[in-house]
């Protein structure tokens, strides 16, 4: 096996999706991840759906199976000392540990850096939080979207004369993952050199600001600016344009005079004489009027043969699929993206698989695990407990 990161372990005591997207990143490459899970308190993230044929299951989820494939999962009562005394043992084993709970719990249940610094003293835990263990806002509790409101995201995203708009899905789960896998492997060549773990925050506001940097820079130089709706300042026409059929689309970005005649000749010859869109800043100035007359225009083709013959004359514009031609996209079917994975309960699975290709390396992507799955092979083949250890704690209710 030569998995990047063959040979990593992990404990993961992250639920929902921020801290479990970025260990299943982890998983997918290699690393060992033991998520570690309660049958009382169950991840919110499998009760979330689509469910398998809209049967509410834990093991049913498919938003839960994206999120956690390659993994295992364990299930230990936290609530209970002898529950923690066996999570105490996976910290051992482990080289990191990550979780997301609110700001508290890991220290409430015996579980703090410190605690587990004692424990080994070149452990790395990753906390993953809305805002960050620090500050102010240390002790906020929310999701994604709280932090798409206190990035700013929401303020800039939308149109001139409407609401701020929240994204419509949790856009900071996605992006502080990225975050936190790259921490994580920071934090492991650290301790390649000098031995020692650490504490490594990492908060959902800050990587959607660090996105969002140049806007606010543009604010800062010029004022508040009225939210831009799909333009931009240094492109016209810029925007998402009707074509043939229901809902169908072509994204176009023109960036010159130059691109907007080759566009012209194209599909809108008339448009060349009109002096109102002569320039980039005549077109910015006629910007509305503009829109609706290339409306015109683009409405009469098919968003595919659209898109490809103006990339031909080297104007960008891609036709806007929707997730089932995103599924069945072809340069997407080519790269092998899409992975079959055979789930006990889902089925055959198609998953979304790493965005990264290794010359030298195997990445593999295994099925979610099922709830409390792995228990005896953790328990007993990795940890080293007995039979009647085990037995002995589930009937306890320690392990469950």
């Amino acid at each position: 096996m030569n998995a990047p990161l063959h040979g990593v372990k992990i404990a993961d005591f992250s639920w929902v999706g921020a801290g479990p997207r970025a260990t299943k990143d982890l998983a997918d490459y290699g690393a060992t991840v033991i998520k570690i899970e309660s049958r009382q308190r169950l991840d919110l993230g499998r009760l979330s759906p689509p469910f398998k044929n809209g049967v509410r299951h834990p093991d049913g989820s498919a938003f839960f199976a994206i999120a956690n494939t390659s993994k295992r999962s364990v299930t230990i009562n936290l609530s209970d000392p002898r529950g923690i005394e066996v999570a105490k043992r996976l910290v051992q084993w482990a080289d990191v540990v990550v979780e997301n709970f609110g700001q508290g719990y890991m220290e409430r249940i015996g579980l703090s850096w410190p605690v587990l610094n004692a424990l080994r003293p070149d452990i790395i835990l990753v906390s993953v939080s809305v805002a960050g263990r620090t500050g102010p806002n240390a002790g906020l509790r929310g999701y994604g979207n709280s932090a798409a409101a206190l990035s700013g995201l929401a303020a800039l995203s939308g149109w001139p004369d409407r609401p701020p708009h929240m994204p419509p899905f949790a856009y900071g789960d996605v992006v502080a993952p990225i975050f936190a896998t790259i921490g994580v492997l920071a934090a492991l060549e650290h301790r390649r050199l000098t031995g020692r773990g650490q504490h490594v925050d990492v908060s959902q506001v800050e990587p959607l600001v660090h996105a969002l940097a140049d806007r606010f820079v543009e604010h800062q130089l010029r004022g508040p600016q009225p939210k831009p709706g799909n333009r931009v300042a240094n492109r016209a026409p810029h925007g998402v344009y009707p074509c043939k059929g229901d809902d169908q689309w072509c994204a176009i970005a023109v960036r010159d005079d130059e691109e907007w005649q080759r566009l012209c000749e194209a599909i809108a010859p008339a448009l060349l004489r009109e002096e109102r869109f002569a320039t980039m800043s005549a077109r910015k100035q006629h910007e509305n009027e503009l829109d609706e007359l290339l409306s015109g225009c683009t409405a009469h083709h098919e968003k595919h043969a659209l898109a490809n013959r103006l990339s031909l004359l080297g104007v960008a514009a891609e036709a806007v699929q929707d997730g089932r031609e995103v599924f069945e996209d072809p340069e997407l079917a080519v790269a092998g993206h899409y992975v079959h994975t055979a789930h006990a309960v889902l089925g055959d699975c198609l998953m979304p698989g790493p965005p990264l290709k290794f010359s030298r390396s195997d990445v593999h992507v295994g099925p979610a695990p099922l709830l409390g799955e792995h228990n005896r092979e953790v328990f007993v083949d990795m940890l080293g407990m007995s039979d009647a250890e085990v037995a002995e704690l589930v009937a306890a209710g320690a392990l469950q």
